[in-house]
């Protein structure tokens, strides 16, 4: 598995250590049964954003630090320089590029994603968390998924969902598509 799974599975070990709670109660938070959560401290099995960000929700931990492992510090302004934010691919699949990871206290969490092709009769992997969310296509198409219902959304479409509905992104036309996920 993906190096970088296998850090943020390190984290996650980490912070229910630090915290001194059992993995039932861990994936409790995040709506899974003790089994499928010990699989993520194991760093074998991919760990979606969703389950990150349920945790970060449950327990006051900054998303991007359970993501990328360093600690916001800034609480005036945080830049990121065009393609300098912290990234993390969880498959080869998916990118998520931090575009605030330095700012502490976020109300929300702005990402840079590049969702690559799968081939067509592959299904796309739903996933669901608390809050809100808003992605602005910025290169590509995609097809977005919530609900049951599909969605073409090309160059320049955006799309404001309640995110505790099943939702789930592909890339279409054998192209990358690029967007900006931002996270409530």
């Amino acid at each position: 598995m993906n190096e970088q799974i296998k850090q943020i599975a390190e984290r996650l070990a980490g912070l229910r250590d630090a915290l001194e709670i059992t993995p039932g109660e861990m994936a409790a938070a995040c709506h899974l049964t003790t089994d499928e959560y010990l699989k993520l401290e194991s760093g074998t099995v991919d760990i979606s954003v969703s389950i990150l960000h349920q945790i970060s929700q449950a327990y006051g931990v900054e998303l991007t630090t359970l993501m990328f492992g360093d600690e916001p510090k800034m609480s005036s302004y945080f830049v990121t320089r065009k393609g300098k934010g912290i990234a993390v691919e969880r498959t080869k699949a998916y990118k998520y590029q931090s575009l605030a990871a330095g700012f502490t206290n976020r109300k929300g969490d702005p990402f840079l994603v590049t969702v690559h092709p799968k081939p067509n009769n592959e299904a796309i992997y739903l996933n669901s968390h608390s809050g809100q969310e808003f992605n602005l296509v910025l290169k590509g198409r995609m097809r977005f998924h919530i609900n049951g219902k599909d969605l073409i959304l090309e160059e320049g479409d955006s799309v404001y969902f309640n995110s505790e509905l099943a939702h789930g992104m592909q890339a279409l036309d054998g192209e990358k598509v690029r967007f900006l996920a931002i996270i409530l």
